[in-house]
């Protein structure tokens, strides 16, 4: 069924809930994230306190991270420079180049890394489809940008489905 590369493995409400421990139980050594609404909102330029020591949490317990945005160079370096994390920007997902290109940035294996996101049209569905682990969140903003707007027309009927036929259970 087509409609299952949208479902994720996992769904959680915030970043700040996955752990580093969990992840390494699981032999997780990498994270590929997405920037907006799934870090901090779209139009939020730095990461706040409990977000930079999340970072620092993964970090201690060596897992690499790198953000994967479909955002401009601009947006992305502002907030990924300070906290010194790798970054890809304008990275076309759901098209898989971008998710290989971080694989080989962090030097870990596909089975290794979880992607994280909040859209099932961009995050999931490229996740998914190059063979990850995929970890959806509930987006940080209720406000998007334009394009993501019409993403989201399309995900609450994908979600409408997916809840109905009880592969979703949490509401955002």
């Amino acid at each position: 069924m087509i409609l299952k590369n949208f479902l994720p493995d996992r769904q959680v409400k915030s970043v700040l809930s996955i752990r580093p421990e969990e992840l390494k139980k699981h032999g997780i050594k990498a994270i590929i994230t997405d920037l907006d609404n799934t870090l901090v909102e779209w139009d939020r330029p730095s990461a706040p306190p409990k977000l930079v020591q999340w970072f620092r949490d993964m970090q201690e317990h060596h897992i690499k991270i790198t953000i994967v945005s479909n955002n401009n160079e601009m947006r992305v370096k502002t907030f990924a420079d300070p906290l010194g994390i790798p970054f890809l920007f304008r990275a076309r997902k759901p098209l898989g180049k971008a998710f290989r290109k971080a694989l080989a940035i962090m030097d870990v294996k596909k089975e290794e890394t979880v992607v994280i996101g909040d859209q099932l049209l961009t995050d999931v569905l490229g996740g998914n489809r190059s063979g990850f682990y995929t970890i959806l969140v509930v987006p940080v903003a209720q406000s998007d940008g334009f394009a993501t707007k019409l993403n989201r027309m399309i995900e609450r009927r994908i979600m409408g489905w997916f809840r109905k036929k009880g592969y979703l259970t949490w509401e955002d």
